[in-house]
């Protein structure tokens, strides 16, 4: 591997989709770096670009990081299914869309706030800071519910 990282066109960081990627990893991996990118949606974006997924990160050409660039920030152009998207059923637009980068976190931050703002169960949950999703609160979440006493002893002391 030393051997490869030798080479003269080697870059040690990549910068594809707005994220430094290491360019000692194999792109299928590398690409994972990138929030809102999974493993499967790696594997689509490599295939498509038609790169080998085993490639070190820092030997890709310009040629090719561009065309990775292109895939990440315009999935629907190419022949990416659906279900692979991140945000699916847009509530604004009614659209399939993969959000990446600090996109994914904002538009998380913008449906909790809307959900809190109409009142919802799930909103309730949130600004209470409880679990959302059914999940049971005798022994889980202590966390979130504050500074806990325990039992404590009764108090002896002399009566006047």
């Amino acid at each position: 591997m030393e051997a490869q990282t030798k080479s003269r066109d080697f870059k040690h960081i990549v910068r594809v989709g707005g994220t430094d990627l290491e360019g000692k990893k194999q792109l299928l991996y590398a690409l994972c770096q990138i929030k809102g990118i999974s493993y499967l949606m790696s594997n689509a974006i490599c295939s498509i670009a038609g790169i080998d997924r085993t490639k070190l990160a820092g030997e890709l050409s310009e040629a090719e990081v561009e065309k990775l660039d292109d895939i990440i920030r315009n999935p629907q152009n190419y022949e990416i299914p659906g279900w692979l998207k991140n945000r699916r059923f847009d509530y604004e637009t009614g659209q399939n869309m993969h959000l990446f980068g600090p996109d994914v976190k904002f538009t998380e931050q913008s449906d909790i706030k809307r959900l809190k703002k109409i009142k919802s169960y799930k909103g309730f949950r949130h600004s209470k800071g409880l679990p959302v999703r059914g999940q049971r609160t005798k022994s889980n979440f202590r966390k979130n519910k504050g500074k806990s006493m325990g039992v404590q002893r009764k108090k002896t002391g002399k009566k006047r």
